[in-house]
């Protein structure tokens, strides 16, 4: 059953959940894009590559939150002077993944799974850490509902393993569930000190 749902059962309960949420969540997509539009202005969506099953890239697409702005130099600002008002909003309700449910569609995506990280990241794994990979990157997942970015790199690696080896319809459900109990108490969405996760390269050994 466990082998059923692994290959079949999850990929179903990500359209059906994608395709029953829409009556809500494409009106706020319309909404939050044209606030976007008016308070960062274009572009609306923030796209970067990423890697997803078996380290294979696709087009990760979230609303923008932060703005252009850089120094005399030309750089771009700290992240907290590029992070506006709307963006804390966004960051904080979870409202900027919305549109990461057109990667669930395409496949590329899983409503619950690791969270699809960099590809810069990919050579720097190890063979554990790289399991991560075995299943579709996910919105929400097991190590964003025990701390998310409050969290070590180490932490969620293992976190991530963890659930690859666990997957089952109950422990999706339960992650749901608790990511929206997570939303509403706002629990770890900075890490300490900084607005945005450090990069996991910065911290290793040279």
């Amino acid at each position: 059953m466990i082998e059923f749902y692994r290959e079949y059962g999850k990929r179903l309960l990500d359209v059906a959940l994608v395709l029953l949420s829409s009556i809500v969540t494409v009106p706020a997509l319309v909404v939050i894009a044209l606030l976007v539009r008016i308070r960062l202005r274009p572009p609306v969506f923030f796209c970067q590559d990423r890697p997803g099953l078996d380290g294979r890239v696709f087009k990760l697409r979230k609303f923008r939150t932060m703005t252009d702005s850089c120094d005399q130099n030309g750089k771009p600002l700290p992240d907290a002077q590029r992070l506006g008002a709307l963006g804390r909003i966004l960051r904080a309700t979870s409202l900027d993944e919305l549109p990461e449910f057109l990667n669930v569609l395409k496949g590329e995506m899983s409503i619950v799974g690791p969270r699809p990280l960099l590809v810069e990241y990919l050579p720097h794994y190890t063979s554990e850490q790289r399991r991560r990979h075995e299943v579709r990157p996910g919105i929400t997942g097991w190590a964003q509902i025990h701390g998310r970015n409050a969290l070590t790199w180490e932490e969620k690696f293992a976190y991530d393993v963890w659930y690859v080896d666990h997957i089952s319809f109950w422990l999706d459900l339960k992650t749901i569930i608790l990511t929206v109990w997570k939303i509403v108490t706002r629990e770890g969405i900075r890490h300490p000190g900084s607005e945005t996760m450090p990069s996991f390269i910065e911290g290793l050994e040279p």
